[in-house]
């Protein structure tokens, strides 16, 4: 991560403005986990930058993937989210409530070669999303009731999203 006069260098470097909230769009990514959409950013910074429009930060976000401070992610979502963990690694998104966490990078070299035998292509760097449902959103839909599927179950059952009570034994 730079600090800002890394940061400003490197944009006057490259032939941009250096404004406030071109810092604090990077400041922001740079100090979460929480891989924002633009909208996202927009929503945290406006408070403080009210003359800021989305527009800004959609350029910023734009122009920092360009001069690879950033990373860009499509989690399939109907807007981007952005990282400024550069480093070659994946991301987990849960299914529930749209978080996005960082997994560490998955070397499995066995599965870039298929992959470049497959597709004839030179693989150089690799992504992975994953899906699933995150701790959080787990335990709230997580309910143990009484099991539909066997009457005298002394297992428990469990509720996900589905409204049917079903034990962990089938």
């Amino acid at each position: 991560m730079l600090n800002n006069q890394e940061l400003t260098a490197l944009l006057r470097q490259n032939g941009y403005k250096v404004t406030p909230q071109r810092l604090a769009v990077y400041e922001a990514l740079a100090n979460t986990k929480q891989h924002p959409s633009a909208e996202m950013l927009f929503g945290t910074l406006q408070p403080k930058y009210p003359s800021m429009s989305f527009a800004t930060v959609y350029k910023t976000v734009e122009i920092l993937n360009k001069l690879g401070l950033i990373q860009i992610i499509n989690t399939g979502e109907d807007s981007f989210r952005y990282d400024a963990d550069i480093s070659e690694h994946s991301h987990v998104q849960c299914t529930v409530c749209g978080r996005v966490d960082d997994v560490p990078a998955l070397n499995d070299r066995s599965l870039v070669v298929k992959v470049e035998e497959a597709s004839g292509y030179s693989i150089d760097k690799h992504q992975f999303y994953f899906f699933g449902v995150c701790e959080k959103c787990r335990k709230k839909t997580l309910k143990l009731e009484k099991c539909l599927c066997c009457p005298d179950c002394t297992v428990g059952a469990f509720l996900l999203r589905t409204q049917s009570f079903y034990c962990m034994i089938i």
